[in-house]
């Protein structure tokens, strides 16, 4: 058999390319990212949405694979799926800094756990977070609506040359900022609580100076932190509902220009 020049190039636009751009976005998306997923697995799955979503794609623009702008085009194809996949995953790592804001405020910020995600050590209240985090995306399809912006991302944003522009990329970048301060409100329930209890506290070894504030004071923290982490639990998942509706919509805008 044999193939000319022309149809290796055609087959690697067409299929390549796209694969460039999943496999990017796996490799840091939520879920699928972690690390409990084995790299092949995340390369076979990969491998067959390329295999799906590639002939239903408009035919990309023909470039050699080692030239200036073949090589543009792959980089394109990685920044646009990491991006995709960045992005929801901020959603999550914003639960985990709300858990840990929340974990130094009620004394919790020495009991730590690894994160079965990133591999890495996090307070007991993140994982907790987190954990709530991956059922409530699951429970609404997140990972399902993943898939489905992956596959449109090429229509909205076809492979070629041009993709993320440097505004595309600051857009990013600030959305990001806003989502971390919507984290913040989420532990803001506990901070401010526990703040005013710490402040008691202080009037109180103010007022008895020989009382142990420690041996008395830590019991009661913990105590009223997990009340109130309790009774804002409703608030966790209108929170990760939100923030990921909002991430998802981001990526819309984003990725139509």
């Amino acid at each position: 058999m044999l193939f000319t020049d022309t149809q290796l190039i055609a087959w690697i636009s067409g299929y390549f390319l796209p694969f460039v751009r999943i496999a990017a976005a796996l490799t840091v998306a939520p879920i699928f990212s972690a690390r409990l997923v084995p790299m092949r697995i995340r390369l076979l799955l990969a491998l067959g949405l390329t295999i799906i979503i590639a002939p239903l794609l408009p035919q990309a623009p023909l470039a050699q694979p080692f030239s200036s702008t073949g090589l543009l085009t792959i980089f394109q194809q990685v920044l646009i799926g990491l991006i995709i996949g960045a992005v929801l995953q901020m959603v999550f790592d914003a639960m985990v800094v709300a858990g840990q804001t929340a974990a130094m405020s009620m004394g919790l910020g020495f009991a730590f756990m690894i994160d079965s995600q990133r591999g890495v050590s996090v307070p007991v209240l993140s994982q907790f977070f987190l954990v709530m985090t991956t059922l409530v995306f699951l429970a609404i399809d997140g990972h399902l609506a993943f898939i489905q912006l992956l596959a449109d991302s090429f229509v909205m944003m076809p492979v070629g040359a041009t993709g993320i522009s440097q505004e595309g990329i600051w857009a990013t970048t600030l959305w990001g900022g806003k989502l971390f301060a919507g984290a913040m409100l989420v532990a803001l329930p506990a901070v401010g609580a526990l703040l005013v209890v710490n402040f008691s506290f202080g009037v109180m070894s103010r007022a008895a100076p020989t009382l142990n504030l420690f041996a008395v004071g830590f019991p009661i923290t913990l105590t009223i932190g997990f009340v109130i982490i309790m009774w804002s639990l409703p608030g966790l998942q209108t929170a990760t509902l939100s923030m990921t509706a909002d991430a998802f919509r981001f990526l819309g805008e984003l990725l139509a220009g």
